[in-house]
């Protein structure tokens, strides 16, 4: 894992150099999934609050939905269900009006977290 992050961390460098400001954004993304995995979840929130500023700024929003999907799914995992609820009922809108096919299940993860809390 520390050499995907070494290589993101250099694709991220390029992207910042040639201005490829989505590329930042789904680079941030990719690097947050990896410290996710790593289960460090305190960088990857970090990593993934940045790709979601940028990828809302810019309307990249397929980066948008599936940033706003991660960040729900840790919110719920750490038991902050109204966190993860605000995560999760926008990127399911969007989804839903893209007519996207991961728009079913971010709905269904939405439906157990209202469910549950």
């Amino acid at each position: 894992m520390d050499q995907a992050i070494a290589l993101y961390n250099q694709s991220l460098e390029i992207n910042e150099r040639i201005g490829n400001v989505q590329g930042i954004a789904a680079t941030l993304h990719q690097l947050a999934i990896i410290y996710t995995n790593k289960g460090e979840v305190d960088e990857a929130i970090a990593l993934y609050n940045l790709s979601l500023e940028i990828s809302q700024r810019i309307g990249a929003v397929r980066t948008q939905t599936m940033t706003l999907r991660r960040l729900g799914d840790l919110a719920e995992q750490q038991g902050e269900y109204t966190k993860a609820i605000s995560y999760l009922q926008p990127a399911s809108e969007i989804l839903q009006r893209l007519q996207s096919l991961h728009a079913e299940s971010v709905s269904a993860s939405l439906d157990r977290i209202i469910r549950n809390s």
